[in-house]
């Protein structure tokens, strides 16, 4: 488990853009028959990926973790962004679609992921905060997420939210995770961009066009924004501080999860788009 420390709102000013990807970017996941995990300082939060083509894979536990076994404290958000699979937790096994949710509730001990087909392997995402109390584990189609639908194409922005872990669908300790798919030809997320000091936020990008297409992730203040470049299934960590906003050369999609002390979706602080320097 690699472990991530974060820059603050003064050191990020003068960070090269090497510096800032080494910081605020994860591009480690994704490796077959393994379970990478990245545990960041933000909150505490870990991301990890599951694909398994020729086995089936469990979460480890780490020595920084001070636990028996990974959920031992911690309650696990998985959005599957692959082919289809199965998660098995505690014996209970959940059949998971492309874009199927699953949240695990503290106390899991045993957590395993397999594909249906390793030819076309599921692809598990998963961010994981500390809890305090037991919720029930709950698996979550697609089909059955809040649905919101924002933005028009004259700004770029037609998007759909998809909420599936999120209060109005199951009860969780501080997780709200769910994802936004861009419509064909609009590239804009979060525009005008906002912060929210009450949690912070994981941008984990895929689906893009093609291997070339990119994400230009912007982060900071309004009168000190800086971009990092993404590619396909990579994340930005977005601290409590820094506003998040990002646009593309194709159209994509991306998971967004949060942890902090407020789960209404909506709790934001908006930047005004004149007010961006």
């Amino acid at each position: 488990m690699e472990i991530r420390y974060s820059a603050d709102i003064v050191r990020y000013k003068s960070m090269t853009n090497k510096e800032l990807r080494d910081t605020f970017v994860i591009d480690s996941l994704w490796g077959e028959d393994a379970v990478p995990l990245v545990y960041s300082d933000i909150d505490r939060g870990v991301i990890g990926s599951a694909v398994p083509v020729n086995k089936d894979l469990e979460i480890p536990t780490h020595k920084d973790l001070a636990s028996d076994y990974f959920a031992q404290r911690r309650e696990v958000g998985v959005i599957n962004v692959g082919g289809a699979g199965k998660i098995e937790v505690d014996g209970v096994v959940y059949d998971m679609s492309n874009l199927d949710s699953l949240y695990i509730g503290r106390g899991s001990k045993g957590i395993k992921f397999s594909s249906d087909n390793g030819t076309t392997p599921a692809k598990f995402y998963f961010v994981s905060y500390p809890a305090h109390m037991r919720y029930e584990t709950q698996h979550i189609k697609k089909s059955d997420a809040n649905v919101v639908k924002l933005g028009a194409s004259e700004t770029s922005n037609k998007r759909v939210i998809f909420q599936p872990i999120h209060p109005d669908i199951v009860k969780t300790c501080q997780i709200v995770m769910g994802f936004t798919m861009l419509a064909s030809g609009n590239v804009w997320n979060t525009f005008p961009p906002h912060t929210h000091k009450r949690r912070s936020e994981f941008y984990m990008y895929f689906d893009l066009l093609d291997d070339d297409a990119r994400v230009f992730h912007f982060m900071g203040e309004a009168d000190n924004m800086k971009p990092m470049i993404l590619k396909s299934g990579e994340v930005a960590l977005s601290p409590i501080w820094s506003m998040h906003c990002g646009a593309g050369t194709s159209a994509y999609t991306f998971i967004w999860s949060m942890g902090g002390e407020n789960q209404v979706f909506d709790d934001m602080d908006h930047i005004k788009q004149s007010d961006i320097a």
